[in-house]
């Protein structure tokens, strides 16, 4: 048993660290919401807005970026840093900072909407790897909230499994102690599965494997040299894989699985 409670406890440490590493509470994007904005990035936030509503597209950029080049982000700021690169006809700009607001907010529908409205003025239309059905769901169901939110639901099971354990230990009627054990092990199995998820949502925001293609045609080569063969090309505002970096070269992966080369001025990461 106190195998168990001290596996417990470090489990618990493990994933309230990792919600407090991921997810800085520096943000901008709604002031009024925000007890670290400033006045002069307050200030920002609405010039941007209104440069927004007014058409200047181009300041709306230049008011969010400079609002993002002092640290401060949020899902709402590069949800409308996409709509502005949108508007612009920057495809690539648009989908980046669309996945960039579902990083930090994952059940944001509007930009998921957007997301796929730009997706589809893409020129690349790259067929997708078959994924087993039941890995496609669990990636589906984790991506719906933020490692923040799956590592709070972790450790609130984490505490109903430590509650339903003492029921277990301490209960008098035979009835009761069955609820507390069998409890406790349901509780513990989908404390195992939000704390996967939390890791899993954690590694993705860290790694930043993913990028966008961001200029507007690039060739993909076969090894990191601009004399290397050409293996295929790729066009603005298509999502790759970095698997690896050779100085100014990323190794990326495509959606159908080709790999191959390209210099990372094209690319930016999510």
């Amino acid at each position: 048993m106190r195998y168990i409670l001290s596996t417990f406890f470090a489990l618990l440490f493990s994933v309230a660290a990792m919600a407090q590493d991921v997810e800085p509470a520096q943000s901008t994007a709604e002031p009024a919401a925000q007890s670290t904005a400033t006045p002069d990035n307050n200030a920002l936030w609405e010039s941007g807005n209104k440069a927004y509503i007014d058409g200047n597209f181009a300041q709306a950029v230049a008011d969010y970026s400079a609002i993002e080049s002092r640290g401060y982000y949020s899902a709402r700021l590069y949800y409308n840093m996409g709509n502005a690169y949108f508007k612009l006809g920057q495809l690539g700009k648009a989908i980046l900072y669309y996945h960039r607001a579902l990083v930090i907010s994952p059940s944001m529908d509007d930009a998921q909407h957007n997301l796929e409205i730009a997706q589809a003025q893409t020129k690349d239309n790259i067929a997708q790897v078959p994924q087993f059905f039941l890995h496609r769901w669990l990636r589906t169901v984790q991506s719906t909230m933020s490692c923040t939110a799956w590592s709070v639901i972790s450790l609130s099971l984490f505490a109903l499994t430590l509650a339903l354990l003492l029921v277990f230990l301490l209960g008098t009627r035979l009835a009761v102690r069955k609820t507390g054990f069998f409890g406790a092990i349901a509780s513990l199995l989908l404390f195992v599965v939000t704390t996967a998820f939390a890791i899993s949502e954690r590694n993705d925001v860290i790694n930043r494997q993913g990028a966008i293609v961001i200029s507007s045609a690039i060739s993909v080569k076969s090894s990191p040299d601009r004399a290397a063969t050409d293996l295929f090309v790729l066009h603005e505002g298509t999502k790759v894989t970095i698997s690896s970096q050779v100085e100014d070269w990323a190794e990326i992966t495509i959606a159908d699985g080709k790999k191959g080369w390209t210099e990372l001025s094209h690319l930016e990461q999510i």
